[in-house]
């Protein structure tokens, strides 16, 4: 089989990783030739995912064809798709959910619990819902990891919002944040993985850790698996899906945004389930059986971030401590320029007990830094 990938981040880096396990030949076309996942695959190509022409003429001698994310060049995967190509998931759900807008309107249009919302197409249109807030302005495409996204607490807040096609969404109290990775084959059938707990970093709307299981009621469980299920269902498309959840103050599930591909809250899985959600997805390719999705040890899972203050070649302090952890398992993505708030890598920590995983995942967090 040859499979191939758009985008070659440390989400494609990783799937490469799994991809040994398959006999599948592996294609990559990402614009930067030194990107994490390039001398992983077998055929690289330099190209742009979002045009029309790169996209196809990379796609059209492929069997499968798949993403890392969202912002890729739908026309030319409907072409491929219909010339034969499988692509994972359907055009049609990416059309869906790399728009904000349309993916809000999708879940009022299938009964799927969310957040109030409110579509703005410019700046003027937005001064006139000043009575909606507080609330949450995402502009309608091109916003990824905190970018595209406004928090206006008041009338004065307006000016930072968006003067482009946008939805605002009218603020939650959040009791918590879950994340369902669920995993979709050609014939319909569903495995789900537990649900994450996912804690953020207020400043820089990143995804901070999260620890697996997620702490919730049996009750709120079979809420949170049943939104889910519907989500994804509702799609019609094999693939892999992280549908992330507000729990309210009410105790009501509460569909935040869903990603299309493997996730950064299903990272943990490598080493915290029996099918890890990268193997998860070439078995949907390759048509194998869906994998096992349950848990082998609770785990945590810390997002290492580009320190404050520091740009270019990265160097890992307090990589060696880290390393001494019992069952930390530390994952590079190979970048090779460090930002502030740039995702690096991450730390998966497994441990019957969730004070030995708040405790490490504290230590990591204070200890290792990447600097320049």
């Amino acid at each position: 089989m040859k499979a191939g990938i758009l985008g070659g981040g440390q989400l494609g880096r990783m799937l490469l990783q799994a991809a040994a396990n398959y006999t599948v030949e592996t294609y990559v076309m990402e614009n930067d030739p030194d990107c994490p996942a390039a001398h992983l695959c077998h055929h690289f190509t330099k190209g742009d995912i979002t045009d029309f022409n790169d996209v196809y003429e990379f796609g059209k001698n492929l069997d499968a064809i798949t993403i890392e994310i969202e912002n890729v060049n739908v026309e030319a995967l409907e072409k491929l798709e219909a010339e034969g190509v499988k692509v994972y998931p359907h055009p049609s759900v990416l059309r869906i959910i790399k728009n904000k807008i349309l993916q809000k309107e999708y879940y009022k249009e299938h009964s799927i619990p969310t957040s109030e919302f409110i579509v703005t197409n410019d700046l003027a249109e937005l001064k006139q819902h000043n009575s909606f807030l507080p609330a949450v302005h995402k502009v309608g495409e091109g916003g990824y990891d905190g970018r595209g996204v406004q928090l206006l607490n008041e009338e004065a807040d307006i000016a930072n919002g968006f003067d482009k096609p946008a939805v605002l969404e009218k603020m939650v109290t959040i009791e918590k944040e879950i994340a369902q990775m669920v995993a979709v084959n050609e014939q319909g059938q569903t495995a789900l993985y537990p649900p994450v707990e996912m804690h953020f970093d207020p400043d820089l709307n990143l995804l901070d850790y999260q620890l697996c299981p997620a702490n919730i009621s049996q009750k709120t469980l079979y809420v949170v698996e049943a939104v889910s299920l519907a989500v994804v269902r509702n799609f019609k498309s094999p693939g892999l899906f992280a549908v992330e959840m507000f729990i309210d103050k009410n105790g009501e599930v509460l569909v935040n945004e869903t990603a299309p591909r493997v996730h950064n809250s299903g990272h943990h899985t490598i080493e915290g389930n029996y099918c890890s959600q990268f193997d998860m997805l070439w078995r949907i390719i390759a048509g194998y059986p869906l994998g096992n999705t349950d848990i082998i040890l609770p785990s945590a899972m810390v997002n290492i971030i580009g320190a404050d203050g520091f740009q270019g070649t990265p160097r890992y302090e307090g990589l060696e401590d880290t390393l001494k952890i019992e069952n930390a398992f530390v994952h590079l993505y190979g970048k090779n320029v460090t930002k502030p708030g740039r995702k690096m890598g991450h730390v998966t920590i497994l441990s019957q007990e969730k004070q030995e995983l708040l405790f490490q995942s504290n230590k990591v967090k204070r200890s290792l830094l990447v600097k320049s």
